[in-house]
């Protein structure tokens, strides 16, 4: 019992950081898409990579952009426009780390091909539908955060809020590509339980720290630049 307290705070800590560093990116300016895209990345390899987790995520990601931009909006009006420009790049860097994650569960699966290794049909079947709704919990956290904001932050939220819904999202355009291979493995996998010698969730937040870190840019450079063109 202990042990799962201490691992709840432990937890509350981390989201607070993130919350945190997120608003201090916000009030410094600089490449804040990057920053945010960085800082989320980092948040999903030190957690899990359930619904539930993502969604904390999120959700501090989007509360620190926006206590951020309120912060810049207080100190001056004419920070209007900077204020607006950053909770624009805080959302594209929220959405690109997103779709990132997405491929970073269907290079985990194609790594584990390539080694003639298969993850078991229940991980993937319940890994695919955590990722079915990974749009939905983006765009839902961005629609909690507008109804909560006020003024200037609501109206950019949710006018970044109908664009998505209009023109769609990086996550979106990237979960086309892995939930087509996901299909294609649970097919091939039929109805046995095969023995990967590793787990999925592991294998795709090791790769996640690779993106975060630069390691593997192909797929950092892609995505950002898919994003950057919604």
């Amino acid at each position: 019992m202990q042990n799962e307290t201490n691992s709840t705070a432990h937890n509350q800590d981390e989201i607070a950081k993130l919350e945190a560093d997120i608003r201090e990116a916000i009030a410094h300016g600089g490449d804040v898409k990057e920053t945010v895209r960085q800082l989320t990345l980092k948040a999903m390899h030190a957690k899990s990579l359930d619904p539930e987790s993502l969604g904390r995520i999120a959700a501090a990601v989007m509360q620190g952009a926006h206590d951020g931009a309120q912060q810049k909006l207080q100190l001056a009006s004419e920070q209007t426009h900077t204020a607006q420009a950053q909770i624009s790049n805080a959302v594209s860097g929220l959405d690109t780390a997103f779709a990132q994650f997405a491929e970073a569960s269907k290079l985990a699966l194609e790594e584990a091909a390539g080694k003639a290794q298969q993850f078991s049909r229940e991980e993937l079947t319940k890994t695919r539908a955590d990722l079915e709704a990974l749009e939905d919990l983006f765009l839902d956290v961005v629609k909690r955060t507008a109804s909560a904001a006020e003024g200037v932050i609501a109206d950019t939220l949710n006018d970044l809020l109908a664009h998505a819904i209009r023109n769609g999202t990086a996550i979106g355009a990237q979960l086309q590509d892995t939930l087509a291979t996901f299909s294609h493995q649970i097919g091939s996998v039929g109805h046995a339980q095969f023995e990967a010698g590793l787990q999925l969730t592991q294998a795709t937040a090791d790769l996640l720290h690779k993106i975060a870190t630069g390691v593997l840019t192909g797929i950092s450079e892609q995505t950002s630049k898919s994003g950057s063109q919604k």
